[in-house]
């Protein structure tokens, strides 16, 4: 890869059409779009974080950059004290050198993973702290940790760049994906982008001795409480349209956020009949590549980014 190819200014934010919102917004002159967010660094945290799958944590962890803000609006969202665009977050801009310092102090501690967590409406200054850290000397493995509201041609520009994808697929029902995240094209922009990066990838992933992910595609999905069908849909779209062999990452972790407590679908966690459902379709489907959460697993994963290391209370 020649670093230098991936050294342009941030030029692509003049007339953001990053994602799938094409909002046209001239981030450099500080007129944001969909996402609120202009050119800056805006990262609300650059921390260890040992609760990913295993093959992305790792046995020391991965180091994760949250970018804030996000061009998804999920109104149950856990990550919701970053990714709300009605919040102001100037105080989290950073400039490129901090970033670069913080990674490089965790890298220097032996971790070898790099996550970008909610990247999408971000990619200029991803590719700017790759090339920043590779001019450092130091050559992590690079993860891309999505919400799948990602443009298949911006994915298609990261081949060569990111080793690992991370996507999220949360719906097959345009619907669904209107009335709670805003977005009714999100299944057919989500499918499109995990298609571009099956097509780079495939359905190996590709682990070192430790078993830790060196490249490859891991699919993410988020059971919602009474959303058994969506879910069945998006399992059998992967089966069936990509291959059945991709490692899969479901997960039981959904609990009703101060936001949606009193919501009449949302205001409860999945019922163990509802998770049983989907594992069953996994198992029918011949899906026994990646990891299915523990169905208790809503108690673990609540973290707090006011708090300078977000997980550390749910280790």
């Amino acid at each position: 890869m020649n670093l230098n190819m991936l050294s342009t200014p941030l030029s692509e934010l003049e007339d953001c059409c990053l994602c799938p919102r094409n909002c046209h917004a001239n981030r450099l002159k500080n007129r944001t779009g969909y996402c609120k967010s202009n050119d800056s660094f805006n990262i609300a945290s650059v921390c260890i974080h040992r609760g990913e799958e295993p093959a992305v944590s790792g046995k020391e962890g991965i180091c994760n950059i949250f970018f804030t803000n996000c061009n998804l609006q999920c109104i149950y969202c856990q990550n919701h004290q970053i990714s709300d665009n009605r919040i102001s977050r100037t105080f989290s801009q950073m400039a490129l050198e901090e970033v670069t310092k913080r990674v490089a102090a965790i890298l220097d501690q032996g971790i070898r993973r790099v996550g970008f967590v909610s990247p999408s409406h971000f990619i200029p200054q991803m590719k700017a702290i790759i090339v920043a850290m590779g001019s450092l000397g130091y050559k992590p493995k690079w993860i891309y940790n999505t919400n799948g509201y990602d443009k298949a041609e911006t994915i298609r520009s990261l081949e060569g760049l990111i080793d690992v994808y991370l996507p999220d697929l949360k719906y097959m029902d345009p619907a669904l994906s209107k009335a709670w995240s805003g977005a009714a094209d999100y299944p057919d922009m989500a499918t499109k982008a995990i298609r571009e990066m099956y097509r780079q990838k495939g359905s190996t992933l590709i682990t070192d001795e430790e078993g830790g992910a060196e490249t490859g595609l891991i699919i993410r999905h988020l059971v919602l409480p009474g959303q058994v069908e969506n879910s069945l849909s998006v399992l059998r779209f992967i089966a069936g349209e990509l291959s059945p062999r991709i490692h899969i990452s479901l997960m039981s972790q959904y609990y009703p956020t101060p936001r949606v407590s009193g919501h009449p679908l949302l205001g409860r966690t999945i019922s163990g009949k509802e998770y049983e459902r989907i594992m069953e379709e996994m198992e029918k489907l011949g899906m026994d590549r990646g990891w299915i959460q523990e169905f208790d697993s809503n108690y673990h994963y609540r973290p707090d980014f006011e708090q300078e290391h977000p997980f550390e209370s749910n280790k």
